[in-house]
């Protein structure tokens, strides 16, 4: 794995991919969604090539699918801002090996969905004869474009799915040899979420009795498998009153025995919608533990603000923010300048800026290193020993903890009030940085109750 190891000694390699392999799947079906929705729309922008002064050599095709509509859609919200961004810097042609490249850059929406997201990526694949893959945002968006891309021989790169749900998810075993030749990814795994869970909740003192609402879905199940006995390894006590079913509507029974059991840690994966309901009874009914975590939900502004002011104090992770103290080799835009610029435009900042932006990082690495962009096995082969500057880190292919991934951080924070004369409503302020200590730490957990 990295060396968060070291810092956190109950968590081995070993127990990683041990716990990799139960049930086929770590993290599968979307550990990462949104609570935003929109009208279903399958619509996408092809950007025109770059015309670059001069003659060129011919036009690179790359392929972007997000989730812009559908469960997933706060993800996609600042596709706009950072498509813009990979554009502008494309605008003047890529050289590679002397010559000058135009590049093309089309973007579609996964809608959130499966066999959407394989569908647009064959699209993408064989209709626009696209040279690389982009794809980002939950398994449900990643994983079938991969797949896509796999099967086809075109080279493709992912993010913000953890990485155990990409690799182990689509077929891979602990402890052999990796089955894919065109396909990488880099993002955080139970690592890193292992890491910040026990950096994060020692700073509010508990009596070590977690509650947890892990629901019968893909994601419950496999985070029961591989999280939930990390946890207790590192000496936490699971209260786990079984799977409950997406979408159910009371949560009395649960609610009841966490605070029959006096549980002060919470932690929860679920699907967004279920948690704002979970989280509204449990306010009624008077259960408020000294630390809730949530996952899942709560990575956007805008799914906290819904909740209003039982919303204030959660916490939860971050894999990039305005802080982090790292710039896109592409862009030459600084973690600060690329939040400052999204906010210029009106939305407070989004930790997905980092993770999109640094895929264009990675693509542009990766065809200059290629030396022919149109030489898929080349491009695969630069992938293979790759390293680039973005802004959530520098990446390095072939250091594990597999050899088509990167591991990525995600560091434990907390929803609090924005401080006096913000024109937002919310600040995410940093709390432990575990598996990055070049991040800032801004203060410490507080207890919600």
């Amino acid at each position: 794995m990295t060396d968060e190891t070291a810092q956190n000694p109950s968590i081995s390699r070993r127990d990683l991919l041990k716990l990799a392999g139960v049930g086929g799947v770590v993290l599968g079906g979307g550990v990462l969604a949104s609570c935003s929705s929109s009208k279903s729309s399958s619509a996408s922008t092809a950007g025109a090539p770059s015309t670059p002064p001069g003659n060129t050599v011919g036009t690179i095709k790359i392929g972007f699918v997000s989730p812009r509509t559908g469960p997933a859609a706060g993800f996609g919200e600042p596709d706009a801002y950072v498509l813009s961004l990979a554009r502008k810097a494309f605008a003047n042609g890529l050289q590679i090996n002397g010559k000058t490249w135009s590049v093309q850059i089309i973007d579609k929406d996964s809608q959130s969905d499966p066999q959407h997201s394989a569908q647009v990526a064959n699209d993408l694949i064989n209709s626009s004869s696209v040279d690389l893959l982009l794809a980002t945002s939950a398994p449900e968006t990643v994983n079938p474009a991969s797949d896509a891309a796999e099967a086809a021989g075109v080279p493709c790169i992912s993010t913000v799915v953890p990485w155990e749900a990409w690799y182990f998810g689509r077929g891979a075993k602990p402890n052999q040899p990796s089955p894919f030749k065109y396909t990488f990814h880099f993002c955080f795994g139970v690592e890193q979420f292992a890491s910040a869970y026990t950096s994060l909740w020692p700073q509010v003192t508990t009596n070590k009795k977690v509650a947890v609402m892990w629901p019968n879905d893909a994601d419950g199940n496999a985070i029961r498998q591989s999280l939930g006995p990390l946890l207790q390894k590192a000496g936490y006590t699971i209260d786990d009153p079984g799977a409950y079913t997406d979408g159910t509507n009371d949560y009395s029974t649960q609610i009841s025995r966490f605070k029959s059991n006096g549980d002060d840690v919470f932690n929860t994966f679920p699907i967004p919608p279920d948690f704002a309901t979970f989280w509204r009874q449990a306010a009624q009914q008077g259960y408020k533990p000294k630390i809730a975590q949530i996952a899942k939900t709560g990575l956007f502004p805008s799914q906290v603000e819904a909740l209003g002011s039982i919303g204030v104090g959660l916490a939860s992770g971050v894999y990039w923010a305005p802080t982090w103290p790292y710039t896109s080799s592409l862009t030459n835009v600084s973690s600060k300048d690329l939040a400052s610029g999204y906010e210029a435009t009106g939305p407070q900042w989004n930790q997905q800026l980092g993770a999109s932006l640094a895929l264009f990082d990675v693509a542009a690495a990766a065809l200059k290193a290629a030396g022919d962009p149109k030489d898929k096995t080349a491009v695969v082969n630069a992938m293979k020993t790759l390293e680039v500057d973005t802004p959530i880190g520098h990446l390095a292919w072939g250091k594990g903890p597999v050899s088509s991934v990167v591991a990525t951080p995600i560091i434990g924070g907390q929803w609090n009030a924005a401080p006096a004369g913000s024109k937002y409503k919310l600040d995410f302020v940093i709390c432990e940085n575990s598996s990055d200590s070049h991040v800032p730490i801004a203060g410490k957990l507080q207890p919600y109750a």
